[in-house]
């Protein structure tokens, strides 16, 4: 069995090659794909094969993903740019026949106001229209991306924002990675749309909270409008881009976008999902 990884020295990917690797597939089952040869050289002195391609670059594609049984298309970082780059992984991963093609999509991306869905929800669309047997996993938010907020936190006792009331059920980068790698090795997910998410749901002022226990400080959330956080960011030397985004992540959060907790990465990966003060105690340690 061939197993081709896109993205695989990102963070995701490197996950889930580890958890493949774990679960006893062979390194030599594996292909690992990149821009950079020299951050896939890691996974090469494993035993993994590794192919150096970019997906603006269609011509480097076609060789990377032939003999494909299985293809994971993990979505590209260049927000703005993915519908394209992802258009040219599909295209090419229908001119050589892969078996079947496993991406990683956002949270109801096809029905949700949050800021990244649309690019998900289009990539979606083209893959139904593919006729390649796929599988969609939507992943929900990642605990780890509160890492710098715990870091500011640690800083000025406070985290900021307007989400307001509204919940996020994230998981660990881990979580998603381990049930993206049984998706991959195992039968039955042909054609299935997984919504992905933490088993609970917090608020920042639980996020708060988890901070507080972890620096041995006190640490409070301050909501506030969106006007004033963008004047805030703005004035913390943000550029305007981020600031919108920001501003508009906190309004998709508030709106309940991510709150909704599902069982299903619990099931996938056959235990309780790590939570939020798990993640952020391991990283500190990690970092110590």
């Amino acid at each position: 069995m061939t197993i081709v990884i896109t993205g695989a020295t990102g963070h995701l990917g490197k996950l889930v090659i580890d958890s493949l690797l774990q679960r006893g597939v062979p390194a030599s089952d594996i292909r690992a794909l990149g821009r950079n040869a020299d951050r896939l050289a890691a996974l090469r002195a494993l035993g993994v094969e590794t192919r150096v391609i970019d997906f603006e670059r269609p011509e480097t594609l076609d060789d990377a993903f032939r003999g494909a049984d299985v293809l994971l298309l993990v979505s590209s970082s260049e927000v703005g740019q993915r519908v394209p780059q992802h258009r040219n992984a599909i295209e090419a991963a229908t001119r050589v026949g892969v078996g079947r093609l496993v991406y990683t999509s956002a949270a109801k991306a096809t029905e949700s106001t949050l800021v990244l869905a649309p690019e998900h929800a289009e990539t979606e669309r083209l893959l139904a229209d593919s006729g390649l047997t796929v599988t969609v996993l939507r992943n929900n938010w990642y605990n780890e991306n509160y890492l710098g907020t715990l870091e500011t936190a640690a800083a000025t006792g406070e985290i900021v924002g307007s989400a307001g009331d509204g919940r996020v059920a994230s998981a660990a980068r881990a979580d998603y990675a381990e049930a993206t790698a049984t998706v991959l090795v195992t039968p039955g997910h042909e054609g299935a749309v997984y919504e992905l998410s933490g088993d609970t749901a917090w608020t920042f002022p639980e996020l708060a909270e988890v901070a507080s226990d972890l620096l041995s400080r006190d640490v409070v959330y301050r909501s506030v409008t969106p006007e004033e956080h963008g004047s805030i960011l703005t004035g913390a030397g943000l550029d305007e881009g981020t600031v919108g985004f920001v501003v508009t992540l906190d309004g998709n959060i508030r709106d309940g976008e991510l709150a909704d907790a599902t069982s299903t990465l619990r099931e996938l990966i056959g235990r309780p999902t790590t939570t939020l003060a798990e993640t952020l105690e391991q990283a500190r340690e990690a970092a110590a």
